[in-house]
């Protein structure tokens, strides 16, 4: 069995779905099915029980699933050994926003233990930059938030994050239950700084243009409710500080959390840190 073909069944057996995996895969779903087909063939017994809402595991499958990832698991950590013994043990991650989160600090502690002889360096950037540097080749993997232009990208979501509009605790709306985007349709929204990434700039403004005044820092947004009345969006789990207050957007879809690095970059210090950053954060 292949290193490739155990990883396409993991993908699989993960999303229990072809269409997904192969999404996922960064490939069509005809080889990807082939390739499976082909796994069966060699075990010589049947992984998966398809039907059309999607595929299920088989009990042979749930073993075969167990095994593969503690290969591919055991490949990932031989590779990254070999990278630290030539040399290149560093590895420069990009975080947009909080980096106290708790997913974060348990994908910090758990690199730590499988990598102690890397060296992590960190770069944290601010609202105006999603990719954290990726594009311009600062930082060599992204722990950051989507939607963003994904050209040149591999991405991996995480986890989803629900959304609500941030407000002066004494505006009328903060009493409500939940809003909706038409609710503040006539109101001055913060924004980011002109040549932010576009798609970026367009989730976090409700899909509309507006107005209002350029933060470039999640307190700068904070103060600029908090001073000048304006309205904006946030993580519905933040808590504001005094003054503000966070409501549920009933009509905005959640918040993703990603990580991201260079299409085609096969650096196996960045494998291992999706695949343990997918372990932190339940994605």
């Amino acid at each position: 069995m292949e290193l490739r073909t155990l990883r396409y069944f993991v993908a699989v057996a993960e999303e229990l779905h072809f269409g997904r995996a192969a999404t996922r895969l960064h490939m069509s779903q005809p080889p990807l099915s082939r390739a499976i087909r082909q796994l069966e063939g060699e075990v010589g017994a049947t992984l998966l029980d398809r039907s059309p809402s999607g595929v299920a595991l088989t009990p042979v499958g749930t073993v075969l699933l167990d095994e593969a990832r503690a290969l591919l698991d055991h490949a990932e950590r031989a590779r990254a050994r070999v990278v630290a013994a030539a040399g290149a043990a560093l590895l420069t991650v990009g975080i947009l926003g909080d980096s106290t989160d708790a997913a974060a600090l348990r994908l910090a502690g758990a690199y730590r233990r499988r990598h102690p002889d890397v060296e992590v360096r960190i770069r944290e950037t601010d609202l105006a930059d999603p990719t954290c540097g990726l594009h311009a080749g600062l930082v060599d993997v992204a722990l950051t938030r989507g939607p963003f232009d994904e050209t040149g990208l591999t991405v991996r979501e995480l986890r989803e994050d629900a959304v609500g509009a941030l407000l002066r605790t004494d505006d009328p709306l903060a009493r409500r239950e939940d809003v909706r985007l038409a609710d503040l349709a006539d109101r001055r929204w913060f924004l980011f700084p002109e040549g932010t990434d576009p798609v970026w700039q367009a989730y976090w403004s409700g899909g509309e243009p507006r107005e209002g005044p350029v933060v470039r820092a999640v307190q700068e947004c904070r103060q600029a409710v908090l001073w000048n009345g304006t309205v904006g969006l946030t993580l519905l789990g933040h808590r504001p500080g005094r003054g503000l207050t966070v409501v549920p957007l009933a009509d905005m879809r959640p918040s993703r959390v990603v990580a991201a690095w260079r299409a085609g970059d096969t650096n196996p210090l960045i494998r291992s840190f999706v695949q343990i950053a997918a372990a932190a954060y339940g994605g």
